[in-house]
């Protein structure tokens, strides 16, 4: 076991034990992993300071309980064992990202150049063989591909051809233009978001849902449906719906997908907020322009600083930085409306200025009193 500077026990090591619980996620091993980094680094500043001291058995015990436990890690999950295994990993993020760009531009001037070429069966025929071949190669990739990289670009090329089929599919047919095609693209996106946990797809999916919604919403206010813009508040049933998903149904198993949840419903709530604080006109509600734009600029202050709140209280960091930015450009746009044709410019900024710093105070100042208040783990 460990003996501090006064010889108290701190932990006793098993090196026989590997990883104590089984973690579910990628992102749970990857955590395991880089606890065990920075447990080396901290070991290794206790030991410089005199705090701690081990004898070499205990540090051979420490080492090949670490080493075991990731050794199980890596063999479960594609995880990083140090700073230039995630440099890697953020390369082929983008490689992977950038590879599905450029594969699904490629089905599409593919099919763009030879399609005039083609009977309208033919086209139909090679339309669903594109969505049902990518689609199988992703499911395919997702049993052999360990690192998941090559499923993740898979399953980008595969949405790619299912909005292509759709889309080409209603031209062939001359199928009236419909908001269902939205709900379509999302479930598949969903789908594949959920099945390869892939980030990028599930906000695709999301932005579908909430364009879909706000269609469905404006076609209730008697707007055709492509027009859903002309009429901001129809993004608020879908800012609800996004942000109480993660509520109900847990995304534990999904790491980021809690995250994006939260901050698509955050951007369908504010960007309405902020567009309509400009341009009361094109408000639902029934009164004076000027009113309904001092409404929503009063709305908007007062919801970014509670969600600000709410996500200091839920510790949820995505919540904190989207309303705090919104909370800012409410105010700044404010300020712009208020003081730009009267002040000098030197002023005007020096005012702006001021006002970050002032937020940089109050922000430091309730990281402060959050810190004070985070509970602490019992030692183990």
């Amino acid at each position: 076991m460990f003996q501090t500077a006064v010889g108290s026990p701190i932990l006793t090591v098993d090196p026989g034990k590997g990883v104590d619980v089984e973690p579910a996620t990628r992102a749970e091993a990857q955590q395991r992993a880089d606890d065990i980094q920075v447990f080396e680094r901290e070991l290794a500043r206790l030991e410089r300071d005199g705090v701690v001291r081990l004898s070499d058995e205990q540090r051979r015990r420490i080492r090949e309980h670490q080493s075991r436990a990731l050794g199980e890690l890596a063999r479960g999950f594609d995880i990083d064992r140090d700073v230039r295994g995630r440099q890697l990993t953020r390369g082929m993020r983008v490689a992977s990202f950038l590879g599905a760009l450029a594969f699904a531009a490629s089905v599409f001037f593919l099919f763009r150049r030879f399609w005039g070429l083609l009977a309208s069966g033919s086209q139909a025929w090679i339309l669903n063989l594109a969505a049902l071949a990518t689609l199988t190669l992703t499911a395919w990739l997702q049993r052999r591909d360990g690192s998941g990289y090559f499923t993740k670009l898979a399953a980008l090329v595969a949405f790619a051809c299912f909005v292509l089929n759709i889309s080409m599919l209603g031209v062939i047919f001359n199928i009236t233009p419909s908001d269902k095609a939205l709900l379509a693209w999302a479930g598949y996106a969903l789908l594949l978001a959920y099945a390869c946990d892939l980030r990028l797809l599930l906000a695709a999916a999301l932005v579908c849902v909430t364009a879909f919604v706000a269609a469905r919403a404006g076609e209730l206010g008697g707007l055709y449906w492509l027009d859903f813009g002309e009429r901001p508040e129809n993004f608020y049933p879908a800012a609800l719906g996004m942000f109480v998903t993660p509520l109900i149904v847990p995304q534990r198993r999904h790491a980021g997908f809690a995250e994006l949840y939260r901050s698509f419903a955050l951007l369908a709530l504010f960007l309405p907020m902020l567009v309509l604080a400009h341009w009361g006109s094109v408000s639902y509600l029934g009164f004076a322009t000027e009113t309904v734009q001092h409404l929503y600029q009063v709305l908007g202050f007062v919801v970014s600083a509670a969600a600000v709140w709410l996500g200091l209280r839920q510790q949820w960091p995505e919540v904190v930085n989207t309303s705090t930015g919104f909370f800012v450009v409410f105010l700044y746009t404010k300020f712009y409306d208020w003081w730009w044709e009267i002040l000098p410019k030197y002023l005007f900024f020096l005012v702006l200025g001021l006002t970050a710093l002032l937020a940089l105070f109050v922000l430091r100042r309730l990281r402060s009193v959050a810190g004070r208040n985070a509970p602490r783990e019992p030692p183990a």
